[in-house]
């Protein structure tokens, strides 16, 4: 749920002290544990580092990304892949198109070698 309009956007203080504290051609990777915060003006152009719960994903703050959270960029889960009989399928069928890919690739190869 949205906050209210009237109470404004959170921006952990902490973490807006050390954006206005920092030059903007400094190159530095800004450290944060504060998903919950939103973004403000004042953080385009700057790289954080937000973690994750494992490690920290690096963010490069751009304009249109002002109202949104820290933590919608970097994802906390990895997508592996679904699994059963149509994942297989769909496995081996990759699989037969590389092979073709690889040998039609090596066939080209031959008949340059040849000329």
């Amino acid at each position: 749920m949205a906050r209210s309009l009237k109470k404004g956007p959170y921006i952990d203080e902490k973490l807006l002290s050390k954006v206005l504290a920092l030059r903007k051609d400094e190159k530095k990777i800004l450290k944060t544990w504060a998903r919950h915060s939103s973004i403000s003006p004042e953080m385009v152009g700057y790289t954080f580092g937000v973690h994750n719960g494992k490690e920290f994903v690096a963010v490069y703050v751009s304009e249109d990304m002002v109202g949104h959270k820290l933590g919608e960029f970097a994802p906390t889960t990895k997508f592996v892949r679904h699994g059963g009989k149509m994942q297989r399928e769909i496995e081996a069928g990759a699989e037969q198109s590389q092979a073709a890919k690889v040998e039609a690739a090596g066939s080209a190869a031959k008949s340059e070698t040849k000329k």
